[in-house]
């Protein structure tokens, strides 16, 4: 129990420092990008703390899946309040996201180049956090992880193929259930979004872990033995960009920034006649 008290704590300070960085941030748009920065350090930190209670916790501190999983939910759920959920200007911390942004021509390319830039450097910084905060070595748990960081397991189980097609079809999923929630209430976007992030990742964790966010990746599995960068960098910045895209076409009918004309969609202007004007036009033609 005292593994998870130290985690918990960990959180909170992690999401503390998130809240802090929107409150001060977002006073000036141009610097979007650190705001950027920080959503992707939140969602990397907390979530390499998750990864190891599922590795270690279960047999380190008693903490068995359900646990995992509700932490999971929990940890999503905060992020999506603390830095927005990406829903219209607030900071996604995932690189797909913000090019789905640009491709639909919502953002310019140098911005988005600075959040993307910016994702990555958040991510980088939160391994090296939680690298620190392991080799304190608080618990048992944080101890055998700490053992564990040089050679840790990485969370692509199956091919590369396989992987790309999973990020592919869970990044399809959940970008089209995004793009329809996007104009709803926060209050109703961002749980629905954090329940289907739980739901995919617990459905994929023998495969990808489906992170569907190439940052996220970068700083939870990239630095783990087993596969090349080229190969890690087809699954987790191929797949879920593919996915993306194929969400952006199936949702719009077409990819604003590729093509102007709609592929799939009529774009026909139905006009209803009001009642008052129909009648008349009825009494003109019997005289």
């Amino acid at each position: 129990m005292s593994g998870l008290n130290a985690s918990l704590g960990y959180f909170i300070g992690v999401a503390s420092f998130g809240v802090a960085s929107r409150v001060l941030l977002r006073r000036w748009p141009r610097l979007h990008f650190l705001l950027e920065s920080a959503a992707s350090f939140v969602l990397a930190a907390c979530l390499l703390e998750v990864q190891t209670i599922v590795e270690v916790g279960q047999w380190a501190g008693g903490l068995g899946p359900d646990v995992s999983v509700t932490i999971l939910f929990v940890v999503l759920l905060t992020h999506g309040v603390v830095c927005g959920g990406g829903g219209g200007g607030d900071a996604s911390g995932n690189p797909a996201l913000t090019l789905a942004r640009f491709l639909a021509l919502e953002a310019a390319a140098a911005p988005t180049l600075l959040a993307v830039a910016g994702q990555f450097l958040g991510a980088h910084l939160a391994l090296m956090a939680a690298l620190h905060y392991w080799s304190l070595e608080l618990t048992d748990m944080h101890l055998i992880k700490n053992l564990m960081s040089s050679s840790c397991s990485t969370s692509l189980q199956v091919s590369v193929l396989q992987g790309f097609i999973t990020e592919s079809v869970c990044s399809l999923v959940f970008h089209l259930v995004h793009l329809s929630l996007r104009r709803r209430s926060a209050l109703i976007r961002i749980p629905l979004v954090a329940v289907l992030l739980t739901f995919l990742s617990h459905t994929a964790t023998g495969y990808t872990s489906a992170y569907m966010n190439p940052s996220l990746a970068y700083g939870l599995t990239f630095h783990c033995p087993g596969f090349t960068l080229t190969e890690y960098a087809a699954v987790y910045w191929l797949g879920p960009l593919t996915g993306m895209s194929m969400a952006l076409f199936l949702y719009m009918g077409h990819i604003p920034r590729v093509f102007s004309k709609n592929l799939l969609y009529s774009q026909k202007t139905r006009f209803r006649v009001p009642k008052g004007n129909a009648s008349g036009e009825e009494d003109k033609k019997k005289k």
